[in-house]
């Protein structure tokens, strides 16, 4: 089956110079889209992205509830109506509870459960206007199951897809889809910074009954693909009776789905 609903399409993605940003750009072009490519302004030093007549990289902080709205102006004026948004902008933390400062429970929330609110409230805003659209938010499995060391990240993703799934009840009207992707451990940067040597993927697709942690039944990590091509069906035309739902990515990790 071929996806459609992407051709002459304009796209925003938030967190585009990750691992699954980078897959979603690339998907959403090969689809027909045109796509305006948000990062923070580091992010994009590193990556060094080149612009095309379908494709322009904008610096962004999606806690910056005026600079997400100029963003989402920026894409309408230069690309089109958008039409489809991403929002996987998103950061880890990985602190026990009683060691996490203040400062980096807020910067975690801010970022994942913050960043979202803004983000797709923007989207969501441009889009009522012509009663069409479909938004997706990475989440994670780690926003439906505990996790030793992980709470700060946990909750912020446990906010940011009941939020969504708020949002997608009050967009409905509109024709607007609002739906959560809820990747596990994807073989992405941000995965492989908290191995600490190169036995780390063993260890994730083995488990650790120590940490009540299960291991992947699948018995492989994801990869940014797997997590794009899952995004790209919730976007489509296929996925067009679909709305709030929270779709997990993991391989069976969590056990649900």
């Amino acid at each position: 089956m071929r996806l459609t609903g992407f051709q002459d399409r304009v796209a925003l993605v938030t967190g585009a110079a990750g691992g699954i940003g980078q897959a979603l750009v690339a998907s959403l072009r090969e689809a027909g889209a045109r796509v305006l490519a948000t990062d923070t302004g580091a992010a994009l030093d590193a990556l060094a992205p080149h612009e095309g007549a379908d494709l322009l990289w904008r610096a962004l902080d999606v806690r910056d509830a005026t600079a997400v709205e100029r963003c989402v102006a920026e894409a309408q004026a230069s690309l089109g109506p958008v039409s489809l948004g991403v929002h996987a902008a998103g950061i880890v933390s990985t602190l026990p509870v009683l060691d996490t400062p203040a400062e980096e429970w807020q910067r975690v929330i801010d970022t994942n459960a913050g960043g979202t609110f803004h983000v797709t409230r923007a989207l969501g805003a441009a889009m009522a206007a012509r009663k069409q659209g479909a938004i997706v938010v990475v989440s994670s499995n780690a926003a439906g199951i505990p996790r030793l060391n992980m709470a700060a990240y946990a909750a912020s993703k446990a906010a940011a897809t009941m939020f969504t799934r708020c949002l997608g009840l009050e967009l409905a009207q509109h024709g607007i889809r609002c739906n959560i992707l809820a990747p596990g451990s994807t073989l992405t940067p941000m995965q492989t910074g908290m191995w600490a040597d190169d036995k780390g993927a063993a260890r994730v697709i083995a488990g650790d009954p120590a940490s009540f942690r299960t291991g992947i039944p699948l018995g492989k990590l994801a990869t940014a693909g797997d997590i794009a091509s899952a995004a790209m069906f919730l976007l489509s035309d296929q996925a067009g009776h679909i709305t709030m739902s929270d779709l997990y990515v993991d391989g069976g990790a969590t056990l649900r789905g």
